[in-house]
């Protein structure tokens, strides 16, 4: 951001945080500008203005780059209002492709919070890779964006007093909600995909309540400054000036234009150019671990973004045989898939799985923290597997693993994820036995579905009529 220099210019009553009769701003007048409006208790903010805070006015006073000012900040605005929608709208979709018809998106219990519903669709394939890949890297890029509207805001958090009628009070309390709610959303997301859960409380919970208490203070913040936003990019344009050339905006009912502005280290169109090339490094730093290729080869800021190794079993896992407890003895020749339907039970060990018809397909593998990546599988579908036990065509699936401890140990799936032609039990990956880490004997691969209920290291499938929402 363009540094606030020191000047030796001033003006009368501003060391003073006293108000200035200055040039007309959007919509108001020079005098409506300059003249100090309190309202109801006005008692009580003209109270707050003769008890000011040690260091108050100076604080104020100490931001002075001329390029802030209502046009600089709508453009971030615009931009924010343009993309964090989408990030909201996949985070939501990605909470429903979790299943909570079946009891198993985190949290569960979200009382009167819980959205319309669906069964998550398996077509197309690449669905569940799209949502989260969108959610997790528009939301890295983003940052520098949201610090950047931070910044051209920031003298307004020294104001003093902060409000000076019940509706600013309001106003800045959904600020602060605003600016609480997007901070801790990207802190504890960003934690997340590095797994680091420094936090000490439930990520899914936390970020589903944050994210309701952001989206809330949005709309309202949205309502309130639309106007003044719509007003601000209808007036001058400044992005052609040159540094040299930068001067202030007209002062501006919100008090975003510097009181006392210094000369300018960069002009507008540099700022906007230094959060876009931000906003940008941390793109091509992301986006390749939801593609596979080169790019995947960037994934520099994620831990699970790139390749391992370079064999059939060289793509990402997000937990290994070791860490799930699974010993080789749990995977060896004494190892059977246990299947249920009704009151039929099947016992059958890889190699009777093996002499069952294979069916291989090209399907993406998708996890919350955002990478993802396409492999060919080969395995029983699960159809065939119901139908071995007898199991009707509306019959959902109970998926157990071998894994004893653990939040995804088991996983529920819908019947259209049982009766798609391309929802295996795989065995194989890449045209070589799954790896441990993979899951070997077996695993889960269903179209679109979320990867933490793509089941590893399976030992029981049941299936079983739907339970009532």
């Amino acid at each position: 951001m363009p540094a606030d220099p020191p000047s030796d210019d001033s003006s009368a009553g501003a060391d003073r945080g006293e108000p200035r009769r200055m040039s007309d701003g959007p919509g108001r007048s020079a005098e409506t500008i300059g003249k100090r409006v309190d309202a109801y208790p006005a008692r009580l903010w003209r109270a707050l203005d003769r008890h000011r805070p040690p260091g108050a006015d100076a604080a104020t006073n100490a931001w002075r780059s001329p390029v802030r000012g209502p046009w600089l900040t709508s453009v971030f605005g615009v931009v924010l209002l343009a993309t964090l929608p989408l990030v909201i709208i996949t985070g939501l979709l990605d909470w429903i492709a979790y299943g909570p018809r079946l009891g198993q998106a985190f949290p569960s219990d979200v009382g009167w919070l819980r959205p319309l519903v669906f069964d998550w669709p398996t077509r197309p394939a690449w669905l569940f890779r799209l949502t989260q890949g969108l959610h997790v890297t528009l939301g890295i890029v983003l940052v520098p964006v949201v610090v950047a509207k931070l910044w051209s805001v920031a003298p307004k958090l020294f104001d003093w007093p902060p409000a000076r009628s019940v509706a600013q009070v309001l106003e800045r309390l959904s600020l602060l909600l605003l600016v609480g709610g997007i901070f801790f959303e990207m802190a504890t997301g960003l934690l997340n995909i590095q797994y680091a859960y420094l936090f000490g409380f439930d990520f899914y919970t936390a970020h589903w309540y944050g994210a309701w208490i952001f989206t809330a203070a949005l709309v309202t913040h949205v309502v309130i400054k639309l106007p003044r936003t719509i007003s601000a990019l209808r007036g001058p344009r400044f992005t052609r000036a040159t540094a040299e050339e930068t001067t202030p905006e007209p002062a501006d009912p919100d008090g975003l234009v510097a009181r006392r502005p210094g000369p300018a280290t960069m002009s507008r169109r540099g700022v906007l150019a230094l959060t876009g090339g931000g906003a940008l490094l941390l793109a091509a730093l992301t986006v390749g671990q939801s593609l596979d290729g080169v790019l995947r080869r960037t994934a520099l800021l994620l831990p699970r973004g790139r390749q391992p190794d370079e064999g059939p079993n060289g793509f990402p896992v997000n937990r290994t045989a070791a860490a799930a407890g699974i010993r080789p003895a749990d995977t060896g020749a004494q190892w059977r898939l246990t299947v249920r339907g009704g009151s039929r039970t099947v016992e059958v060990d890889r190699d009777g799985l093996l002499a069952m018809t294979q069916h291989t397909a090209d399907l993406p593998i998708a996890c919350v923290e955002g990478w993802s990546t396409t492999q060919t599988w080969t395995g029983v579908r699960l159809r065939d597997l119901a139908a071995v036990v007898g199991a009707p065509d509306s019959a959902v699936a109970w998926v157990e693993s071998l894994e004893q401890a653990g939040l995804f140990r088991q996983a529920r799936l819908q019947v259209n994820q049982v009766r798609h032609p391309d929802s295996l039990l795989a065995l194989r990956v890449n045209g070589v036995d799954l790896s441990a880490d993979h899951g070997y004997p077996a695993r889960i691969i269903v179209p679109a579905l979320p990867g933490v209920h793509c089941t590893k290291w399976v030992r029981r499938i049941t299936f079983e009529e739907q339970p009532h929402d």
